[in-house]
């Protein structure tokens, strides 16, 4: 038996300062990880003798974050290196930075592409590779109005043969980021029958066109404000209508290049309780020491963590999930436990997987991280395996 193999079985009570349960916070308690499982949580003077301790000292255990949009990571373009190799090595950047479930997102590109991406999602899901969640496939079906950094010959009506890709069974909880005003009649909610999750981003939609495509089966809303239509006095737009619906979910990604703080803050406040997600939009200058990068053959400027094009469009961004928690508490004002919500527990709520990810309790799988006070990463375990 190899020694990694040993650590992922054997029993051990992780402690700091604090943890955070996605409920509450509890001072002088344990996780107890049984294998890849969290076997319960207790106080430090009820820790079983069979458990090894290891002591983390200051800082918070909560659960692994859960980004739902990842282009990139350590120096690779999902869409460049569409293979288990490229997600691998996607994941373990992010894995640095908190994130212990990702999606890997592959922007519009040709259909032979999507199909090795979702062929590459399904092996590493199949092979238990550590991380990955399912995928997201942001376009190609959106308005080339609102493009941003997608390939505009890329952008194409939309095609029956996306249903031979979206097998949930295959590819595990997933998203589709469609422009609902693109689709014909009675396409939305064939999409959604899937069980992908079906978003609204790269759109230029009205408000009754969202309102309808709610109704039909749309659930969330790609980088909320980026790359759609504002909310005006008497045009409230896809932002309006993402903000007023109660049952939707929205990424956002707080950077502050993005969007302003104020914004942000109002957004936060307006949009249901449990309903906001942070997610990074991360590229390939995450985790990586070389932050230059091309997207469709274009050179990407990283300049204090903002990607942009020689004519300052947004290109996704540099942004990991422990500066977007960190973010969402400097920047927006949020208390710690909120933040930690947004990228773990929302998320996982959102996708369906909350009775195993996004918090910490008896029975959910031992997806952890510690949270120095500094809002650094020193360690995490992905089914109770350490880093």
């Amino acid at each position: 038996m190899t020694i990694d193999k040993v650590k992922a079985i054997s029993k051990k009570a992780l402690i700091s300062e604090r943890i955070f349960t996605g409920e509450k916070i509890l001072f002088s308690h344990a996780i107890l990880v049984n294998g890849n499982i969290i076997d319960d949580i207790c106080p430090v003077d009820d820790i079983p003798c069979d458990y090894t301790i290891e002591n983390l000292g200051k800082g918070i255990l909560t659960a692994g974050f859960i980004d739902l949009q990842v282009n990139g990571g350590g120096g690779v373009l999902f869409n460049d290196e569409p293979t288990v190799y490229g997600i691998e090595k996607i994941s373990k950047a992010h894995r640095k930075f908190g994130s212990t479930s990702i999606l890997p997102t592959l922007i519009s590109d040709d259909f032979k592409i999507m199909q090795q991406a979702c062929n590459a999602v399904e092996t590493a899901i199949a092979n238990n590779i550590d991380g990955i969640l399912g995928i997201h496939l942001e376009g190609p079906y959106i308005n080339i109005a609102r493009k941003g950094v997608h390939n505009g010959d890329i952008i194409r009506k939309f095609e029956d043969k996306i249903f031979s890709l979206m097998v949930i069974d295959k590819l595990g909880p997933s998203i589709l980021t469609i422009a609902p005003e693109m689709l014909d009649a009675g396409i939305l909610t064939k999409l959604a029958a899937t069980g992908f999750k079906i978003c609204a981003g790269h759109t230029a939609a009205g408000y009754d066109d969202i309102k309808t495509a709610l109704s039909e089966g749309l659930s969330g809303f790609t980088h909320l404000f980026n790359a759609m239509t504002p909310m005006n006095s008497r045009e409230p737009g896809v932002v309006g209508a993402a903000l007023e619906d109660q049952d939707s979910y929205c990424g956002i990604i707080i950077d502050g290049h993005h969007i302003h703080k104020a914004v942000m803050k109002i957004a936060i406040a307006a949009k249901t309780t449990g309903r906001m997600i942070l997610v990074s939009d991360a590229m390939p200058s995450v985790g990586a020491k070389d932050k230059a990068f091309k997207v469709n053959g274009e050179n990407i400027i990283v300049e204090n963590g903002r990607c942009i094009t020689k004519d300052g469009v947004l290109a996704g961004s540099d942004l990991d999930m422990i500066t977007a928690v960190k973010n969402t508490v400097m920047m927006v004002g949020l208390d710690m436990e909120e933040a930690l919500r947004m990228a773990s527990l929302y998320p996982a709520t959102y996708m369906g997987v909350d009775d195993r990810l996004g918090s910490i309790a008896k029975g959910l799988q031992a997806d952890i991280i510690h949270i120095r006070d500094d809002f650094t990463i020193s360690t995490t375990w992905i089914n109770g395996s350490i880093n």
